[in-house]
């Protein structure tokens, strides 16, 4: 279908290739579903092309965005696609320092969480790596025996010695990761959930949703791990003061994966460090953050199974002009805030720093000093 250059009749095309797309992944067997993807921003704006479109793939149908504080055009790339549909862009609504719980409760209200089927939570960093079925979300539900939630576990992808940015898909980028049964000292790994209409709402969680404590046990929803097993019950009730969100990673990962790119190549992960936290104002990333996700002792290359459909996802989303444009100024910006930081010298020091760095976990490097082992 041709592109048409006149701005409204642009978006209006667009509004029709993406109903015709929407048509083509939901009728792979699948009943038809709506899913929202609910995520919080900051100077995330050379990512979003890629997570919106791996995320169509997958079957989401629509997605609600909270920015805030954004200097690289994440909020006007945002705006346009909103334009455009399936994409809603609102001021994150936080008074204070806690970003992303105000936002997801903001979230609750929205149409796009209140009609959705289901509904995903997650960063831009994250990408759901379903291994079942067609590899979509309305395949993961099946094969977990439909519940009511599922929280998928998290496995950390290693920077693995990529040091420039480049404008391409980041799943296609790095491959290694720490064995997925174990990170660092744990067993137990941190997820993200899943979570259908008709789950018995408390409030949403970044990592789960939660029920009220008072919830009589034979109402209790339903909920699996990302095998279809049923999760922990210390997990379900969360029997702890930390309000649990991990649960053991051995056997979690038949249906799907949640792939995490924490670090991604080192430029951004400089710029990221400068931005801060969507959670909290000014945190810094130090070193112990970096060294515990750059395990890159495992190879997995499952998710580049949607490599081809996302590049060409991806064209489509950039065949509209002023998107392109609006996407190729924020790696401008991206790349302009990494060679402003690396003139100073703490960032120069930051990047030798991290350069260096062993790749071992911190915690498997003590226990290897302390048996007197080579590192």
């Amino acid at each position: 279908m041709i592109l048409l250059t006149n701005s409204c009749y642009g978006r209006l095309n667009f509004r029709v290739r993406w109903q015709a797309t929407q048509h083509e992944y939901f009728n792979r067997g699948h009943e038809w579903m709506r899913i929202t993807a609910v995520t919080c921003v900051k100077n995330e704006g050379p990512f979003l092309l890629e997570w919106i479109a791996f995320n169509r793939l997958l079957g989401v149908t629509d997605f609600l965005f909270y920015s805030n504080d954004c200097t690289d055009g994440t909020d006007t790339l945002l705006d346009a696609l909103a334009a455009r549909g399936g994409v809603r862009h609102l001021p994150n609504p936080a008074k204070g320092r806690n970003y992303q719980m105000e936002a997801l409760k903001d979230a609750a209200r929205q149409d796009e969480v209140a009609q959705a089927d289901w509904v995903w939570i997650a960063d831009v960093d994250e990408f759901l790596n379903i291994h079942a079925g067609d590899h979509t979300i309305p395949a993961l539900i099946a094969a977990c025996g439909d519940p009511q939630a599922i929280s998928v576990t998290f496995q950390f992808f290693a920077n693995d010695g990529v040091n420039a940015y480049q404008d391409r898909p980041i799943i296609g980028q790095f491959m290694r990761s720490h064995n997925p049964d174990l990170w660092c000292a744990e067993s137990a790994i941190e997820v993200k959930t899943l979570v259908r209409r008709d789950f018995p709402l408390q409030y949403y969680g970044a990592h789960r949703p939660f029920f009220r404590n008072s919830l009589a046990e034979e109402k209790r929803p339903r909920w699996t791990d990302g095998s279809g097993r049923d999760v922990p019950s210390k997990f379900l009730v969360a029997a702890n003061t930390r309000r649990i969100r991990k649960f053991p990673a051995a056997g979690a990962r038949d249906h799907a994966t949640l792939n995490h790119y924490a670090l991604r190549s080192l430029d951004s992960y400089l710029v990221k460090n400068d931005r801060g936290d969507v959670n909290r104002d000014n945190r810094n990333f130090d070193d112990t953050y970096w060294r515990e996700r750059n395990d890159s002792a495992w190879e997995d290359r499952s998710v580049l199974r949607y490599l081809p459909d996302l590049e060409a996802a991806l064209a489509e989303l950039k065949s509209d002009p002023e998107i392109a444009r609006l996407h190729d100024d924020a790696v401008r910006l991206h790349i302009e805030k990494r060679d402003a930081l690396l003139a100073q010298q703490d960032y120069a020091a930051m990047r030798a720093q991290l350069c260096d760095a062993p790749t071992i976990p911190p915690e498997e490097l003590k226990l290897m000093q302390a048996l007197g082992l080579p590192a």
